[in-house]
């Protein structure tokens, strides 16, 4: 990920919010900047019913810069149906070791849903009983803590992307979805392209891996855009659309002390994967993921949030 430019650039990085690392880069430009950021971040501020994790057995402090994880959940909401998880990614954020480590787990992954007792997909946690449910799979899954939340509706693609003009991305080969054509090769994409693109999962050879790493790119390049100063006089098109559009239990305070002491975790970034071999079960597709995968996987990520290990 490149760096933002700072100074006069800085107001932008609040869309950084959608990916969570771009979040240590909040910055102030004018008081009245500053002030619609700050009601922005009231509007997405949605609490979780749940307690602290059971699995966080070191004390969490934003002041003390103890290393946090951050689940962003992809959903697609429409017509007021909760609809399912898209796409689910693990932040871990570690300060002291100057680095980021995200994790895309594949939405087919077969595991327990806690809260409701059977094995199915995981990304059905979030129909069956919404963020708290989908925090606690997850935490169960890999056997880590989930500190914090982000939900991004997927609508919020063609919004932002319309609010900052369109973006350009580096399509690796060409596919029709939804009645477009996307060209190999850099392409420009308004709001309703974006999110096409973004969605497309059946003609990639890579299935769900390389659908998130297009939600990646609309992402990145979202922020590109964002970043330079031609869209300063969009700033409360690009707040509002974050605003309908983002939910997060992550307070402004919060993320004021995250971009305070965190923000040094920008300069490393790695990407992990799960692996699995497809099946069907009773007639449904699942990703198994091996048990050794699954603990490899786990160790890392705990010993990236200075975990001790588990028994």
């Amino acid at each position: 990920m490149r760096k933002n430019k700072r100074k006069k650039k800085k107001w932008p990085k609040i869309i950084g919010t959608i990916v969570v690392f771009l979040l240590l880069g909040i910055g102030i430009y004018t008081y009245s900047v500053y002030y619609h950021i700050q009601q922005t971040a009231k509007e997405m501020h949605e609490p979780v019913k749940r307690t602290t994790s059971e699995k966080r057995t070191v004390p969490l402090s934003l002041k003390k810069r103890t290393p946090i994880s951050i689940l962003l959940i992809g959903v697609d909401e429409r017509n007021r149906d909760r609809g399912r998880a898209d796409s689910l990614i693990v932040i871990t954020v570690n300060p002291n070791k100057q680095s980021l480590e995200m994790l895309s787990i594949p939405r087919d992954t077969r595991t327990e849903i806690i809260g409701k007792g059977t094995e199915d997909k995981i990304n059905h946690s979030y129909a069956f009983g919404g963020v708290e449910m989908t925090m606690s799979t997850v935490e169960h899954f890999l056997d880590i803590p989930i500190d914090y939340y982000i939900k991004v509706n997927m609508e919020s693609f063609r919004d932002i992307v319309n609010a900052v003009g369109g973006v350009t991305v580096n399509n690796p080969f060409p596919f029709t979805y939804g009645g477009v054509t996307f060209a190999k090769g850099d392409i420009t994409l308004n709001g309703d392209q974006a999110l096409k693109y973004a969605r497309m999962r059946h003609e990639d050879p890579r299935g769900d891996f390389g659908r998130q790493d297009r939600q990646k790119q609309i992402i990145e390049a979202i922020i590109e855009k964002g970043a330079s100063f031609s869209s300063l006089t969009n700033y409360n098109d690009i707040l509002t659309a974050i605003g309908k559009n983002i939910k997060t239990n992550l307070t402004f305070e919060q993320m004021k002390e995250i971009q305070a002491n965190y923000k040094e975790a920008r300069r490393h970034i790695e990407q992990l994967h799960i692996t699995g071999e497809g099946t069907k079960i009773n007639g449904i597709y699942y990703l198994i993921v091996p048990e050794q995968e699954r603990l490899a996987i786990s160790r890392k990520l705990r010993e990236h949030l200075e975990l001790p290990a588990s028994p």
